[in-house]
């Protein structure tokens, strides 16, 4: 299968070149040529197949041209080695726990795949690759701990000075090895834009092979569809329809889950919980998109003004206003009210959110209060322990430290830090 740049001024490149590449020449995102829907009886039987074997069926259109399937059934069984347990809170709300993996948030797995893809592909190639990535908060971690001594692989990671949780920052300047963390005086979006500048400056494509490891990468967003077909596993013996409320920043995960649909998952709704970065929420609501600087948040995973993945949900539906709304609502809701949520889960069902999750469940209680009879799965992104101080404080409680937390809050930070996108440029070079 190939890809295409949604700008459609590229050529089509194959999956390999799309995971190399990140973003095509013309700074378009890359999307699949087609999504073929599974056969009928893949749903109908779904629960008789494992993790591993569901993730190999739905991957394979996309991948089979570049890896061979006993390639791909390791790569996945390296990538799906821990659980993505399903928590009932309420009647008609469950959550799915996505933070069980090595950095404790939902991008272990597309951030492992990657680095597995790019693994197997620069094991027949010459060449060192620089993976260049920006991260607002948990893509720092899961991507340094992916790539985290991948031979012929350098890991670049911007991220905003003071605007990332202590465990997230440890996450990703601890490390060492073929890792290095840059401190950027600025705020996420200033790091995006340092990225996408880099992918499109002459002298550093002459000089390195660059590659994302953003959502914006293929390898890195595709395989978030797992964990609807996951879920949906579990839950395909309920009576009622299936909605998933998903906390948005970058629209990768919501997106992946979109794709699911396309491959013929039942599901009634999708709605994208964000925070005061309400974009796609106005957008949902005029039919207008006006990006806008972004403003720090409690959480701050979602702190995107200009999420790169909408591009790609406008064109699963051809950019028709009334196919989209039909699939995907979206609300956004003040750090005061995902506190309040906070309280409430804890108060209702003991269950600790972390301020992510409480998003994405106030998003669902806001699509039931007009769709009651409908079942919904909002998902849990990140551990509570990541975002320690907030949980604390809002639940008054102490939460024990997971031992993936621990092993990383004993070490030293190295970072190296940054104001512009000149001293990004000098630090490529000089240590290509």
């Amino acid at each position: 299968m190939n890809f295409y740049s949604l700008n459609k001024k590229a050529p089509d490149v194959s999956f390999k070149d799309a995971v190399i590449k990140g973003i095509a020449p013309d700074k378009g995102l890359y999307f699949p040529e087609s999504i073929t829907p599974l056969p009928d009886s893949f749903f109908e039987n779904i629960e008789t197949f494992s993790n591993q074997e569901i993730a190999f069926v739905a991957i394979r259109q996309f991948v089979s041209d570049e890896i061979p399937d006993d390639e791909l059934k390791e790569i996945l069984n390296e990538v799906l080695d821990f659980d993505f347990p399903i928590v009932r809170l309420e009647e008609n709300v469950a959550t799915l726990e996505l933070f069980h993996g090595p950095t404790m948030a939902f991008k272990d797995v597309g951030a492992r795949f990657m680095a597995q893809c790019l693994g197997y592909f620069s094991s027949s190639a010459d060449d060192e690759v620089t993976v260049l990535v920006a991260t607002s908060g948990d893509t720092g971690g899961a991507v340094a701990n992916g790539f985290l001594g991948v031979q012929g692989v350098k890991v670049i990671i911007l991220y905003p000075s003071g605007k990332v949780s202590d465990i997230q920052e440890r996450q990703l300047t601890t490390l060492g090895k073929n890792i290095t963390a840059l401190e950027v005086d600025g705020t996420f979006d200033d790091c995006q834009k340092m990225v996408k500048t880099a992918f499109l400056d002459v002298d550093l494509l002459e000089n390195m092979q660059l590659t994302s490891a953003n959502s914006i990468n293929v390898a890195r967003w595709l395989p978030q569809l797992f964990y609807f077909l996951f879920a949906y596993k579990e839950f395909k013996s309920k009576s009622k329809e299936l909605v998933f409320s998903v906390p948005s920043g970058n629209f990768g995960n919501i997106c992946a889950g979109m794709v699911a649909q396309k491959l013929g998952m039942p599901v009634k709704h999708f709605v994208a919980s964000t925070n005061v970065n309400d974009t796609v929420p106005q957008f949902m609501q005029t039919g207008e998109y006006k990006p806008k600087p972004s403003t720090a948040t409690i959480s701050n995973a979602m702190d995107v003004g200009d999420p790169s993945n909408f591009i790609r949900i406008r064109h699963l539906f051809k950019d028709n206003f009334d196919v989209l709304n039909d699939n995907l609502s979206s609300f956004s809701f003040t750090d005061e009210e995902t506190r309040e949520a906070m309280k409430g889960i804890y108060k209702i069902a003991g269950y600790i959110a972390d301020p992510h999750g409480a998003v994405g469940y106030l998003g669902l209680k806001e699509y039931q209060k007009t769709h009651a009879n409908t079942f919904g799965i909002f998902l849990e992104t990140a551990h509570p322990v990541k975002f320690l101080d907030v949980v604390e404080e809002t639940l008054g409680t102490t939460l024990a430290i997971p031992t993936q937390i621990q092993n990383v809050m004993g070490k030293a930070k190295s970072s190296i830090k940054i104001t512009e996108y000149k001293e990004l440029k000098e630090h490529l070079l000089n240590n290509h």
